[in-house]
């Protein structure tokens, strides 16, 4: 089973709340004069998103950009045995 360990800082964590919850108050108060509006809803989402990662600390860009160092450096390392 996948088991999610957090890749990111407390600090880290504490900034994307505190950036999150900012976000889904201003877009809540935008969303309340103009419901009609998409792009408001768009924004709750993602900042929902942020305070959900750092509440769990782990965040899946940066574990998508971490492993993709290690598969890179794992292929340069393949390809300079097949010479």
């Amino acid at each position: 089973m996948f088991q999610i360990r957090p890749n990111i800082s407390i600090l880290n964590a504490l900034i994307r709340i505190t950036c999150g919850l900012t976000l889904l108050s201003w877009v809540t108060a935008k969303l309340v004069k103009q419901p009609w509006r998409e792009s408001y809803l768009i924004v709750a989402l993602l900042a929902a998103m942020k305070v959900g990662e750092g509440i769990v600390r782990y965040c899946p860009v940066t574990d998508l950009i971490q492993n993709a160092g290690i598969a890179d450096s794992e292929q340069d390392k393949k390809e300079d045995y097949v010479i």
